[in-house]
This record gives C-alpha cells, sequence and structure tokens, in this order.
C-alpha cells in the first residue's frame, strides 16, 4: 500500500503538484465559452466561475489573511469562503482565468496540513471538470495522498471520515485499500470524491458493498 505521511508533509513535493494542477486546470478552460462558466460546479451552489474563484482566493491566502478573514467573517467558514469568491469574481468571466493562471505558482494557502492543498486540487477540479464533460487523468498516488488525509479527518472540517466507515474502499487503479465491511472498488479519485460528499455515477463504483454505500451516501 502506498504510504503518504512523508509525501503529505514534504512541500518540496506536495507544491509541484498542485502547481501542475493549477496549470492543467488553466489549459482545460482556456476558451471556455461565456455561458459554459456558469455552468452549475458539482459544489452545491457554487458555479464553475465561483469554484476557480475560490482556488485564486485560497491561493492568495496566508495564515495571516485566514485569521483576518475568519474574524471578519464571525467565525463562519461558510461566509469566510463566499467572501473569498466575492472578491476574486471577475467579469467578464475571461478574467477569472488571467487572475487564477496568476496564482499558479503560488505555495501559499490556510493554516491546514499541506495534503489539504491535494485534497482541494483534485476535488475542486473534479467539480469544474465534470459537469463540463472534460477528463483528466490525476497522478494516482498522489490522489491516495488526499484519500487518505479525507479518510483521517471529520467532516465538521471538510473531511470523509465519517461517510468511510464501515466499508472496505479498494482502489480499482493503484495499491490502495482502507477499512473493513462490504467491499467498494473503485478508481482513486471517484473514492475520493465519494468521500468528500461529491455525486459519482453508479457504474464508476463496483463490488458487493457499491449500491449501499452509494445509498448510504446519498441520505
Amino acid at each position: 500500500m502506498f504510504s503518504s505521511f512523508r509525501t503529505s508533509q514534504n512541500g518540496s513535493i506536495i507544491w509541484p503538484v498542485v502547481q501542475e494542477e493549477r496549470r492543467a486546470l488553466i489549459q482545460d478552460l482556456e476558451g471556455l465559452p461565456s455561458a459554459q462558466w456558469q455552468t452549475p460546479s458539482l459544489c452545491p451552489g457554487w458555479t464553475v466561475q465561483d469554484v476557480l474563484a475560490h482556488l485564486t482566493d485560497t491561493a492568495k491566502t496566508t495564515k495571516l489573511s485566514f485569521v483576518r478573514g475568519m474574524v471578519t467573517a464571525g467565525f463562519d467558514f461558510d461566509r469566510a469562503n463566499a467572501s473569498g469568491i466575492a472578491r476574486e469574481r471577475r467579469a467578464p468571466s475571461g478574467a477569472a482565468l488571467s487572475g487564477f493562471r496568476a496564482v499558479q505558482m503560488r505555495r501559499t494557502g490556510p493554516p491546514a496540513p499541506l495534503a489539504t492543498r491535494l485534497v482541494e486540487a483534485f476535488i475542486h477540479g473534479e467539480d469544474i471538470r465534470r459537469p463540463l464533460g472534460i477528463r483528466r487523468t490525476y497522478p494516482a498516488p498522489y490522489v491516495i495522498t488526499a484519500l487518505q488525509h479525507q479518510l483521517k479527518t471529520t467532516i465538521k472540517i471538510g473531511g470523509g471520515k465519517e461517510p468511510a466507515e464501515g466499508w472496505r474502499l479498494v482502489a480499482s487503479d493503484a495499491a490502495f485499500s482502507h477499512g473493513s465491511g462490504p467491499e467498494v472498488q473503485g478508481p482513486v479519485i471517484v473514492l475520493l470524491l465519494a468521500v468528500s460528499g461529491r455525486p459519482v455515477h453508479s457504474n464508476e463504483l463496483s463490488g458487493p458493498g457499491a449500491e449501499a454505500f452509494l445509498s448510504a451516501l446519498a441520505k
């Protein structure tokens, strides 16, 4: 099984992966028609443009600005996110991509484990790509790092620990397994999305526990 501990703590490894994911997303969104920027993303209540604005905002975030933002938002995380999106949202839509391009190489973010930068890059990448019908093959070892972080982190702070409890999750495209119970198999990016509260297609998961797992997630 791939071990993520050292990788998840090593910024010299994490940040180049995050920067590459930003580059790939920029490339995928270049030339996107204006109307499609308002496509609902997988993140409830956010459009494709909103998600990109959020990614731009978090790339600019420092420990100090995070604390200031939380104080201003009354320590309401959702309100702080909404304020960040409002700051970074641009018209016309093409300017949103320019703003994201400007932060591609930054190595700043909220005060959280570095693995959360991978979680954000992969999940928000799919939040945008899936509704637009864009496909990407993500680097499996680093998706595993993100997934392992989610599996040990409570949903109260954005993780996916509770949804995974009682199931044996097995990656179909990488050397990864977690937990015990009815087996659920699927690509590691799909497992990451599923435990992180994102909808996945029933044909993306298999195994004796797949149907019940999807039903449990939908509740």
